[in-house]
């Protein structure tokens, strides 16, 4: 995929510290870095700290260890979100302002109450808190805030994938931009943060893709400018598990790296290596010159 923009090329990895990379997270980081070199761009870290209960002591300052350890040297500072708090209340607030959110004081049980119906990743919230008439206000429980979704479809073209749209009414409903315990949700702060740093592309897992079009609707209404997206394929254990912390994905093993560095290459459609011996610098500086998205296909990998 050759970028005709005319805006210089700034892309980003953004793990979220809730443990050690794994190998689904190198092939993240290592597209995201080839495609952000190959068009002469910048390459940003963001780390995803929102959820500090479920984040493990460490994992930050170990993912950017790993990084380096893979040659994946990237740009400028680390942004930590945890330090955006002021960011992402002023968002909140300007879309207070434009009277699209509204406080919601429903459990998981209650919700699963009043019969929802499934929609792309879980239930599609059937709007109890919507009216503040109806709305059953818990005098000790904090609100979680909700944006109001319309009956419309958001859609994009995705450099991977292809053609993806939702009908964010039907499919997703309104959903939360800050939890009842205080924590800033995801969709929130990749939006603000995205914007913020100048993001052009935005090369990612496909677990994610679910999510664009509610940042594709919060772009819009916040005003902001929408990236190109690409979403990676998934790579599953043998039980088609996606590889991830929650199915119990090994570690990057640092004594295997030129292994796993092949390995990962071989997955986004890179040619035969020339040398058997390559370092995880050399791998990199000679994948750059080869890289091409259009030979990424999108199905999921099994990887043992």
């Amino acid at each position: 995929m050759i970028i005709t923009d005319s805006k210089p090329y700034i892309g980003r990895f953004a793990p979220s510290p809730t443990g050690r990379l794994h190998i689904g997270s190198l092939l993240t980081a290592v597209a995201s870095f080839l495609d952000a070199r190959f068009h002469q761009g910048t390459w940003l870290v963001r780390m995803e700290d929102l959820d500090p209960p479920r984040e493990m002591a460490g994992a930050a300052d170990d993912i950017l260890r790993t990084l380096e350890a893979f040659s994946l040297m990237w740009d400028g500072e680390v942004m930590y979100q945890s330090r955006r708090d002021e960011v992402y209340q002023a968002a909140l607030e300007q879309l207070q302002q434009q009277d699209v959110i509204y406080p919601c004081f429903c459990s998981r049980k209650d919700i699963a109450a009043a019969e929802p119906v499934m929609g792309v990743d879980g239930w599609v919230y059937p709007r109890r808190c919507e009216d503040a008439s109806l709305r059953k206000v818990k005098v000790d429980k904090q609100a979680a805030w909700r944006v109001r979704v319309p009956d419309a479809v958001f859609g994009f073209d995705d450099a991977i994938v292809g053609h993806y749209e939702q009908n964010l009414a039907q499919q997703v409903g309104d959903f939360v931009l800050k939890r009842a315990d205080g924590w800033w949700a995801y969709q929130l702060a990749v939006v603000m943060d995205d914007a913020e740093q100048g993001m052009t592309h935005v090369v990612r897992g496909q677990d994610l893709l679910v999510s664009t079009p509610r940042q594709l609707y919060l772009q819009q209404l916040l005003g902001l400018p929408q990236p190109h997206y690409a979403h990676l394929p998934l790579l599953t254990n043998a039980e088609g598990e996606k590889w991830s912390k929650q199915t119990l994905a090994p570690a990057l093993n640092q004594q295997n790296k030129e292994v796993l560095m092949n390995q990962v290459l071989d997955i986004l459609g890179l040619p035969k290596r020339p040398e058997s011996q390559m370092s995880c610098e050399q791998l990199l500086q000679w994948a750059t010159l080869y890289w091409d998205m259009s030979q990424v296909r999108p199905e999921a990998r099994v990887v043992v």
